[in-house]
């Protein structure tokens, strides 16, 4: 219904704005991603997800196209409704969040207050495809990066694995290389690799 509203802030806490547009005061959640990008007093286009049921409406106010984009496939996902996803955006970057999906990790999505374990495994399988087309797109060159980073984690750990070393200290192994530099080619992880094994 609502795309953007602009307007000046009138009031600003980290969880929610008051945005006044032809003397209408709109009040908007936001996350704290959102709030650490706006400033008091200054004219202010935030991107709306309006949230409509029988007994409430809430208008929910994002920075920027990105971040509303995450928040409405995180509310597609059972148990996850747009306060759980405004949590999510406050405790994770919209970066990590897609990270952690892409990457299937499960514990840093269960860092998030009110994440459990069974909720953390369904955003992976519902959500892993989604995270993995958009980063095919220009639009966000990161996704591909973390893709393309996890297909040769992926090689890299049969391999090794191959080799005789334990799953678990190749993976361990690994994931500290790759957060040191996602562009490794697969060579290159396992030459590093087994230096560490």
């Amino acid at each position: 219904m609502y795309d953007y509203i602009k307007g000046e802030l009138t009031e600003l806490t980290p969880t929610e704005v008051v945005l006044e547009n032809n003397q209408i005061g709109y009040k908007i959640l936001i996350s704290l991603q959102t709030y650490s990008k706006l400033k008091m007093a200054e004219s202010t286009k935030l991107f709306i997800y309006h949230h409509l049921r029988e007994d409430n409406e809430q208008l929910y106010g994002f920075y920027d196209k990105d971040e509303r984009s995450l928040f409405s496939n995180l509310i597609e996902v059972s148990g996850i409704g747009p306060n759980s996803a405004r949590m999510m955006l406050s405790s994770l970057s919209s970066d990590e969040i897609r990270g952690a999906i892409i990457s299937g990790d499960v514990n840093k999505l269960k860092s998030i207050k009110g994440i459990g374990l069974k909720t953390a495994q369904r955003l992976l399988i519902e959500l892993k495809d989604k995270m993995v087309k958009r980063g095919s797109g220009d639009d966000f060159s990161g996704t591909f990066v973390l893709t393309q980073a996890n297909r040769q984690r992926d090689e890299a750990s049969s391999a090794l694995v191959l080799l005789g070393f334990s799953k678990a200290n190749v993976e361990k192994v690994l994931d500290t290389l790759i957060k040191e530099n996602p562009s490794y080619s697969l060579e290159e992880l396992i030459k590093l690799s087994l230096k560490r094994l």
